[in-house]
């Protein structure tokens, strides 16, 4: 997958020169459980499964100024202020679209298991990387840097249904303002040592309005059905 500016210069130079970014945040999430419930579901249920949430997530970043960088798995992973910088408007950016997918997956079940809650961990960073296309005959346009790193860090000591932030994410929110975060203790994050880590709560008068695109897993989980009943 390459951003569309980034092929529009790929196409007009033929080839793209790795840049270096100051300043962007990067978003991790991936299903909670995951090993366990693939363990239970045939392949066909888990890709189902795997398509009816990332069509919700894509759907979702469309409303705010996010790049999906790719899927791995059960991994999803998004950054703001590349390949087209926003300022500081990216940790904010972010922030919204974390709560919104939240707020889609409240009460979400597993599609083939019912009973079966769906529920993810999100983690949060905010620092500099660099950012580049690798390869010619797949070209994936790629981010490298402790940024990512400490990020996916972020969301794999994160919790079930809680948005897990760096600290150089909590002050770029705090100089934007409006966002309620809450302390966590001092963690040893693996390869970083102890860090001060917070979670990102919510949103003083709520996140910016959805469109009426914006639809929960469920109604997703709907159309899934109906495709089965049609097929």
């Amino acid at each position: 997958m390459l951003p569309m500016p980034v092929l529009q210069r790929l196409r007009a130079q033929k080839t793209v020169p790795a840049e270096a970014f100051d300043a962007v945040t990067i978003f991790f999430s991936d299903i909670v459980g995951f090993t366990a419930i693939s363990a239970n579901s045939t392949p066909m249920e888990v890709i189902n499964m795997l398509n009816m949430l990332y069509r919700m997530f894509d759907e979702k970043i469309t409303q705010y100024n996010v790049y999906k960088v790719e899927t791995i798995g059960d991994a999803y992973m998004a950054v703001s202020g590349l390949p087209e910088r926003n300022g500081n408007k990216h940790a904010s950016e972010i922030a919204d679209m974390s709560l919104s997918l939240m707020r889609s997956l409240d009460g979400a079940t597993v599609p083939h298991c019912p009973g079966e809650p769906l529920r993810i961990r999100a983690g949060i960073n905010t620092g500099p990387c660099v950012a580049g296309v690798v390869g010619t005959t797949m070209p994936r346009y790629c981010l490298f840097g402790d940024t990512i790193n400490t990020a996916s860090r972020m969301e794999s000591m994160g919790e079930a249904m809680k948005i897990h932030i760096s600290e150089t994410t909590k002050k770029a929110l705090d100089i934007i303002g409006g966002y309620e975060v809450e302390s966590r203790s001092i963690s040893d994050v693996p390869g970083k040592g102890e860090m001060q880590t917070f979670w990102l709560l919510g949103k003083v008068g709520g996140i910016q309005l959805e469109s009426p695109q914006g639809l929960k897993l469920k109604d997703y989980d709907h159309d899934f059905l109906e495709m089965l009943i049609r097929s």
